[in-house]
């Protein structure tokens, strides 16, 4: 019986021809991001289809403005996504990480090692480095927290910066660290980004509560309030428009003001519900009808309208309130507690000032150019995410690659014990771990194996227990003890890109079969077509 082609509009590559595309996909997406790594990384020019440009160096948001097709290189950036979500920094070292287990692999196939043991092995050496952390953790005080989070900003902004925007993510961290069933939680999200240009970027501070580029609907109304509570409709205080397509037939003067009389009436019950609840500020996403500002200015209430449903949630969050669809369905229970709301003016824009009980913050972030601003704005994020990540897990681990050297020279001891081939996956992927170091000394100007040799030499003879603290200094270019240095980085962050980087790299590997279906070219709409066609 002849063969019968049932994949005949399918490309397909099978075995090692599937494995070695997949692994230069990989790899050519690690070469878009290598030199960006560390203090001396390089910054990368991004232009979108309109061409708005944004220059950065941060790994992440290079990945995701590029546009990727390759499925695999997708699989790497959907790790990196995961850990800016998760970790908020190691972005670069997953995808570096990642790419470079797969070209250790390949290497191991070559030599006749199966992809399902080089996976065991891969698993077994990642087990190994999650049970070695322990000896390596340092406790995280108050000044090794500042140093944590300006190391996740080198490179990434002058170091004027650095120093103001680490100090800053550490107090706004603060602001929003709250215990929940016993354990300590600071969630990034509660402090609110408000981006000004103008000035310089030095001129960027930290404001205690929440701060919204809005004011009061009425200059009658108090300026200033101390504690009280608060209300929040996701809706307006307004006259209501007929749904669908109605039409009104008035056929007396007398029935149309009857009518907008109605619609006052009812809106004047909303205030007075307003009032009998004890309100004393009110804010709503949509508007507030001009008739109902002299009622709220009357009764004391601070009212504010178009704020946006973020900013609603970010209130309700801080005050402890409930975002009501309307006035109507406002409840006690519904009811927020503030502790001062107030207006002021900053470079001739009114803001509105809200503190609250449950805390939260609002970074300024400024720059003479949105460019700038939108720089200052990334890092500050970063670092931020680094502060809060301290906050609730207070345990550091030594920077400039000195981690990954302790973690590789443990690895290596280890596969000694390992009498399979699993052993030889084992030493490859401590092999990989140096590729951190590796890329560091790379982008400081200096020899990556000379300077690499030296690191693990330095370790390995240096006397005590601070060995693991020796990493590479890139300011210095020597090896050098990065705890005494101020060179640190969230235990949280390197185990993350352990974790990704093995999964992504164990999910290529078991990839033996690529699939690629044919499409046939097509035609844009419109095009080739007559007029009447269009038609």
């Amino acid at each position: 019986m002849s063969e019968v082609p049932i994949l005949k509009e399918t490309t397909r590559s099978t075995g090692r021809e599937a494995l070695r595309n997949n692994i230069t996909a990989a790899l050519a997406l690690a070469g878009a991001v290598r030199t960006t790594l560390g203090p001396r990384g390089q910054d990368k020019l991004l232009i979108d289809d309109q061409g708005r440009t944004m220059v950065t160096n941060d790994g992440v948001t290079v990945l995701e403005s590029a546009k990727v097709e390759h499925p695999v290189a997708r699989m790497l950036i959907n790790a990196s996504t995961t850990q800016d979500r998760i970790a908020r920094d190691g972005t670069t070292s997953a995808v570096l990480l990642s790419a470079e287990l797969l070209q250790n692999a390949w290497e191991l196939v070559l030599q006749g090692v199966h992809p399902s043991a080089i996976a065991r092995g891969y698993r077994m050496a990642e087990d190994a480095c999650r049970e070695h952390f322990s000896s390596l953790t340092l406790e995280a005080t108050v000044e090794r927290q500042h140093q944590a989070a300006q190391t996740s900003l080198s490179g990434k902004i002058h170091a004027a910066m650095q120093d103001l925007l680490a100090s800053l993510a550490v107090e706004a961290g603060k602001a929003v660290l709250e215990n929940q069933d016993g354990q300590r939680k600071a969630d990034p999200t509660r402090v609110k980004i408000l981006t000004q240009t103008g000035g310089a970027m030095t001129d960027s501070r930290l404001v205690t509560g929440l701060v919204l580029g809005k004011q009061r609907v009425n200059d009658a109304m108090p300026k200033h309030i101390k504690a009280g509570k608060i209300a929040l409709v996701d809706g307006g205080l307004e006259r209501k428009e007929l749904m669908g397509n109605v039409t009104l037939k008035v056929t007396s003067t007398g029935v149309l003001e009857s009518f907008r009389q109605e619609e006052k009436r009812l809106l004047t019950q909303q205030v007075q519900q307003l009032i009998d609840l004890g309100v004393t500020l009110f804010a709503c996403k949509d508007g507030i009808d001009d008739d109902m500002h002299g009622l709220l200015s009357k009764a004391g209430i601070q009212a504010y309208r178009r704020v946006a449903r973020s900013d609603l949630d970010l209130l309700a969050r801080g005050c402890g309130a409930t975002l009501s669809y309307d006035v109507k369905s406002l409840h006690e229970s519904d009811l927020g507690a503030f502790i001062s709301s107030k207006n002021e003016r900053w470079d001739g824009t009114m803001h509105w000032i809200v503190q609250t009980e449950e805390g939260g913050a609002t970074f300024i972030a400024k720059g003479s150019t949105e460019e700038a601003v939108g720089e200052v704005e990334r890092c500050f994020a970063d670092a931020l995410g680094v502060a809060c990540q301290l906050l609730e897990e207070p345990a550091l681990l030594p920077g400039g690659g000195a981690t990954q050297i302790a973690l590789a020279r443990h690895l290596r001891r280890q596969a000694e014990r390992i009498p399979g081939r699993e052993q030889l996956a084992i030493e490859a992927y401590a092999d990989a771990l140096e590729v951190i170091p590796r890329v560091l000394a790379e982008n400081a100007g200096l020899d990556p194996l000379d300077t690499l040799l030296q690191v693990v030499a330095k370790q390995s003879t240096h006397d005590g227990d601070d060995a693991h603290h020796i990493g590479l200094d890139v300011v210095a270019k020597q090896p050098s003890n990065m705890v005494e240095s101020g060179v640190l980085e969230p235990l949280r962050i390197t185990r993350q890109v352990l974790a990704g980087a093995t999964e992504a790299a164990l999910s290529v590997l078991r990839i033996d079969d690529v699939l690629w279906a044919r499409q046939d070219p097509s035609i844009p709409d419109g095009i080739g077509m007559d007029e009447n066609e269009l038609q």
